[in-house]
């Protein structure tokens, strides 16, 4: 048995698009700061990677579509012909940094929304959704470094300074938590989630293999 429940499996999907895009991130330079998993708000809400670089501030939403289709026109997305919101929730979560950031330091400050699919079988951009910046990972880094320069070296350390404070984004940050505990609980994690698929493809092949044997058997 898989140790995943059914309410687990999308969340443990996701981390695992997250984990990847955090990866990438890390290869950005010296001059990028990105946050990652920010609770925000007053619930359970996060946001999954904001990130600080000579190009601006950018609010990444990580979606993992592995072996999907995804097709984007405008403000519609369709994962393999269903309807999904991530554009909206994208924007929104933008606005939102936009406004905790804005009223930080005193002045505006503009977020821009990122929707990264990681892991689709294809992506269709029909047309750039308004507000929102659709990217496959592989894309990210390139894309960012693009970007044209409007934050100086000391405007970047500040909106990381200010970024990196957890009250800034949620009213009663949890405890924080060692980041190397994480990884060793959720690699874990992945072993046992790994081992356990090829237990059931072991028996799935086993069987198959008895009921050729049967079959072959009776001829």
């Amino acid at each position: 048995m898989s140790p995943l429940t059914a309410e687990a499996k999308p969340w443990y999907r996701g981390a695992i698009a997250e984990i990847a895009v955090g990866e990438i991130l890390s290869a950005l330079g010296p001059e990028w700061s990105a946050f990652h998993a920010i609770p925000v708000g007053s619930g359970t809400s996060d946001i999954d990677h904001v990130v600080i670089g000579p190009g601006g501030v950018f609010t990444l939403n990580t979606k993992n579509h592995t072996g999907h289709s995804v097709w984007v026109a405008g403000r519609t997305l369709m994962v393999s012909g269903s309807k999904q919101r991530h554009i909206p929730n994208s924007q929104f979560e933008a606005q939102r940094a936009s406004k905790l950031l804005t009223l930080a330091l005193g002045h505006p400050v503009t977020a821009t929304a990122v929707l990264v699919i990681f892991g689709a079988k294809s992506l269709t951009i029909k047309e750039q959704p308004a507000g929102v910046v659709v990217l496959s990972a592989p894309q990210l880094t390139r894309w960012l470094r693009r970007q044209p320069q409007v934050l100086s070296s000391a405007e970047t350390e500040r909106l990381a300074a200010v970024a990196g404070n957890p009250r800034l984004w949620h009213r009663n940050p949890p405890p924080a938590v060692d980041p190397r505990t994480l990884q060793t609980w959720f690699k874990t994690l992945q072993q046992q989630v790994r081992r356990a698929a090829l237990i059931r493809a072991g028996w799935v092949l086993a069987t198959c293999l008895v009921l050729a044997v049967a079959i072959f058997s009776r001829h």
